[in-house]
């Protein structure tokens, strides 16, 4: 992890790149175009968004005029919960393809756990993956017990799982669990909104680095082997958030903030929403 050109390998053999752009609330046309666009010139390869973000043209339209060819880059969408189900899921699928414009797409989520449909849905995902018009798949907000009931009916093991991680919720069973199947951790909210800037510890620590809070912690998430996707749309909070591969935090920095815990969700609960 020492450039920002850095990427995982998946199970399956595809290259994940470590550190992404994050588009949700990017407003679609000029806001998430600009964004892309400055992420993708200062270097970054990956661009997370979903269906449910309404800016899946804008990001395809950054992606056509970047200039960079299409597989330096990894895109992710992901289904939406009204369209999860086998059929519906293949459908949503070809919406979220055209409005981006891409002959396939890199990482295909499934975008919460909704019960009584994700096994279904999860099934066309395996189609489109044999397809190969989705270079992987994955989910997102699942849970130890969802991934474990929807392994034991699955041909394919995800390669991803997406999850809200940061220094106030660090998921270490999950992490584990992850490691252990070989299912990539992704980072959402890394940053908390930025409401993890004034934690006192992360501070001192930025200090100690000559580095921003903000890059503190995303650094924390690759040394945890976390995949991470802080969202901007300002072109120097992007490059900020680039500059995380030139130092390394010390064992005792990683468990200083480590143990900021508190087991507290900004979003919500896999087990309990409605939506």
């Amino acid at each position: 992890m020492n450039s920002i050109f850095d990427r995982t390998t998946l199970h399956n053999g595809v290259h994940m790149p470590w550190l992404g752009l994050g588009v949700y609330q990017a407003k679609e046309g000029k806001e998430v175009e600009n964004a892309v666009k400055w992420a993708i010139e200062i270097g970054y390869r990956s661009i997370d968004t979903a269906a449910l973000y309404e800016n899946e043209v804008g990001v395809g339209k950054a992606i056509k005029e970047s200039g960079i060819a299409r597989e330096e880059l990894f895109i992710t969408t992901k289904v939406w919960n009204n369209r999860q189900g086998y059929e519906s899921t293949l459908a949503a699928f070809e919406e979220s393809r055209q409005k981006l414009d891409l002959e396939y797409i890199d990482l295909y989520l499934i975008h919460w756990p909704v019960k009584g449909k994700y096994k279904e849905t999860w099934k066309a995902l395996e189609k489109l993956y044999r397809d190969g018009i989705v270079k992987a798949i994955g989910v997102s907000n699942f849970q130890i017990h969802h991934l474990e009931d929807l392994m034991a009916d699955s041909e394919i093991v995800p390669m991803v799982n997406q999850v809200e991680y940061h220094p106030k919720l660090t998921q270490k069973e999950l992490l584990h669990f992850c490691q252990t199947h070989h299912i990539q951790l992704e980072a959402w909210r890394p940053l908390m909104k930025g409401q993890i800037f004034g934690e006192p510890t992360i501070v001192e620590i930025a200090k100690k680095y000559n580095k921003k809070p903000s890059q503190i912690v995303l650094r924390w998430d690759l040394q945890h082997g976390v995949v991470t996707i802080p969202k901007s749309v300002h072109r120097d909070r992007i490059q900020e958030n680039g500059d995380i591969f030139d130092f390394e935090l010390t064992k005792e920095d990683m468990e200083a903030i480590d143990e900021l815990n508190q087991n507290h969700r900004l979003g919500a609960d896999p087990d309990n929403f409605d939506f």
